[in-house]
């Protein structure tokens, strides 16, 4: 746990000294969504129709900013080096520094979300399922993008590479999160996209740490 606090730390540290790349996701996310009603005026049938897909695709949009630097700091001072070097295992600090990102960078968006949804209209139990799946699905997102992350740290003005590397990872989250947001719309059960959505999670909790230490061997070594 110490060691937990202590990377939870250094990250609010360098937010703090860099709050512009901290509020460019976020004002990222808060921009399409609002620009969307008054792109389209008062079609509201539309909106209603396109609404899971444009929170999904703005919420991956601004992750994948997010992404861009999320070991380019560690790498350039060297901390990596001490990451693979150190005592401690490697897959529980990459667990850290990931939860912490998450923390830092996702989870504003999703308590900006409900004010978001209602300016899509968005109903209470619409609402509701847009929060759970916000809380299910931007965690994968955020495993399956330090992949690619990982993977391109040796490569400088990679560019296009990290979201060509890991946007078919993000095809499955975005067809079930917004197919439950859908169904939601009709009255029907959501229960087996919650639940894939969970196993999801689960399964990239367990086996992405691990992965994204071996990438980041990989990518150290370029």
């Amino acid at each position: 746990m110490n060691l937990f606090w202590m990377i939870l730390k250094n990250e609010l540290r360098a937010t703090w000294r860099q709050a512009f790349a901290w509020l460019t996701p976020f004002l990222f996310f808060a921009l399409i969504i609002f620009l969307f009603p008054i792109a389209l005026g008062s079609n509201f049938i539309l909106l209603k129709q396109i609404t899971p897909a444009i929170i999904w695709i703005a919420a991956l949009l601004a992750i994948l900013l997010s992404l861009n630097s999320l070991f380019q700091k560690e790498a350039d001072e060297g901390y990596l080096e001490n990451w693979l070097l150190s005592p401690h295992s490697l897959t529980f600090i990459i667990s850290c520094k990931l939860f912490s990102h998450w923390l830092i960078y996702v989870f504003p968006l999703i308590l900006i979300s409900p004010l978001l949804g209602f300016l899509l209209h968005l109903s209470a139990q619409e609402e509701g399922v847009l929060i759970i799946t916000l809380l299910l699905g931007t965690p994968v997102l955020t495993l399956f993008g330090a992949i690619g992350s990982a993977l391109t740290i040796g490569i400088r003005g990679h560019g296009l590479l990290l979201p060509i590397l890991i946007m078919p990872l993000y095809v499955p989250v975005l067809i079930f999160a917004t197919g439950a947001m859908t169904l939601v719309n009709f009255n029907q059960s959501i229960a087996s996209e919650i639940a894939i959505l969970s196993a999801l999670l689960l399964v990239s909790i367990t086996f992405i740490p691990w992965l994204v230490g071996v990438a980041l061997r990989i990518g150290v070594d370029q």
